[in-house]
């Protein structure tokens, strides 16, 4: 049953790693957020059950700032550490827009497919 169990964890996972841009665009919607607080934010939404590595998160923040899609900058040093904050832009909500409307289809597409009706079983 274990094996089962990280067999479904690590799909997953590969499943989640492919919207990470999306997921991340997602966290910022709500107020900007440096590293750790986006990564503290994304393990807390569930319930500890994903946790995105932090090289991956830092190449997300690398494409979305390349695309133009967030923006860092240097928050107040009054606080401790210096923290690079990311922001959304318009852009950036435009694009987490559409990602979510093709994740919606791709998601009735997939459930059709499945021939899922809303039940689990």
């Amino acid at each position: 049953m274990q094996e089962d169990s990280q067999a479904s964890a690590a799909f997953t996972a590969d499943l989640l790693r492919g919207h990470t841009d999306t997921i991340v665009l997602g966290v910022l919607r709500g107020g900007d957020g440096y590293g750790y607080e986006i990564h503290k934010a994304i393990r807390d939404a569930t319930g500890g059950e994903y946790e995105i590595k932090e090289a991956t998160l830092y190449a997300s923040f690398r494409r979305l700032t390349k695309d133009g899609l967030i923006e860092p900058y240097w928050g107040d040093e009054t606080q401790g550490g210096r923290r690079k904050y990311y922001r959304i832009t318009d852009a950036g909500r435009a694009v987490y827009r559409r990602s979510v409307e093709d994740w919606l289809k791709t998601q009735a597409i997939i459930n059709t497919l499945l021939n899922l009706k809303g039940d689990r079983s």
